[in-house]
């Protein structure tokens, strides 16, 4: 079992694996690049101290330079679910679960409302890993909502596996090929069922399917750990980065404004040191 498990890619991610290291913790960062695409494609970052008028493909240059002078490699992963467990939290990440006595969220900031049912039928026939969940709709009828081109791959994955796919890019430029999916360019505003998922509703019709699969670069914080205190749509967290649930900590913009780089890497710092300090009164 892991003392800190660090999920997230961005500023505040990277403080919290270089304060992890050093204060000599045995962890795992997950995320789903070295640095978040936030902050490469940044054209001008000016009030990061040290670093004047430095681009945002430079500073990420200079975060990944850091972590891999000192060691650090992030396991790229999907983070789907963190679940409590005796002594700590699993944390699902693509097909692998791991285990840590402490969680640091540096999910970001989730700009994109979960469509109406999204989190009743979450684990119901609704789900976000395609490699984890797909094997389960072989031969069956699936609907794919796709967020971004980058995840076109788990998209037509998905579609080798199910009999038929209805696929909604939520982005121009499709390339999505497959010959038994169908792409629908209209985006879903309800998922429908009983005990599991039944149908989607788009705006003007409604497609029966065996599961859906929400294809995102990130989860919501309320959607990934349930319990998780939110208000607005960003983690509740103390002075010392603390949520309402023992032993989990939140940085970076998650937890809220402004969303600036230097104010995310601060707060990497503070919850590193504060899953510190919880370890070691929980011995």
């Amino acid at each position: 079992m892991y003392d800190i498990i660090i999920v997230g890619g961005g500023p505040a991610g990277v403080s919290a694996a270089i304060n992890a290291k050093i204060l000599g913790k045995k962890f795992i960062w997950i995320a789903s690049s070295d640095v978040s695409r936030k902050v490469s494609s940044a054209e001008l970052v000016k009030n990061y101290p040290g670093l004047p008028d430095v681009s945002g493909a430079e500073l990420g240059a200079a975060f990944t330079g850091h972590v891999k002078a000192m060691g650090i490699e992030s396991v790229k992963a999907l983070v789907t679910g963190v679940y409590p467990v005796d002594g700590g939290y699993s944390v699902l990440a693509g097909n692998e679960v791991y285990e840590g006595k402490t969680v640091i969220l540096c999910l970001g900031v989730q700009s994109v409302k979960p469509v109406k049912g999204e989190e009743q039928f979450l684990g119901r026939g609704v789900s976000y890993c395609a490699t984890c969940d797909g094997f389960l709709y072989k031969g069956k009828n699936i609907a794919v909502i796709c967020y971004d081109k980058s995840l076109e791959h788990e998209a037509e994955y998905l579609c080798g596996i199910a009999g038929h796919a209805v696929v909604t890019p939520l982005y121009k430029g499709c390339e999505i090929k497959a010959d038994n999916a169908e792409i629908l360019v209209k985006p879903p505003v309800e998922f429908k069922g009983g005990l599991r998922l039944e149908s989607v509703a788009y705006k003007d019709e409604q497609r029966q399917v065996d599961g859906a699969f929400i294809l995102r670069n990130s989860v919501s914080p309320a959607i990934l750990l349930k319990g998780l205190q939110t208000d607005g749509g960003h983690v509740t967290v103390d002075r010392n980065m603390r949520t309402n649930l023992a032993g989990v900590f939140a940085a970076g913009d998650c937890v809220g404004r402004p969303y600036q780089y230097i104010k995310s890497a601060g707060e990497g710092n503070i919850a590193a040191h504060a899953a510190a300090e919880y370890l070691a009164a929980n011995k």
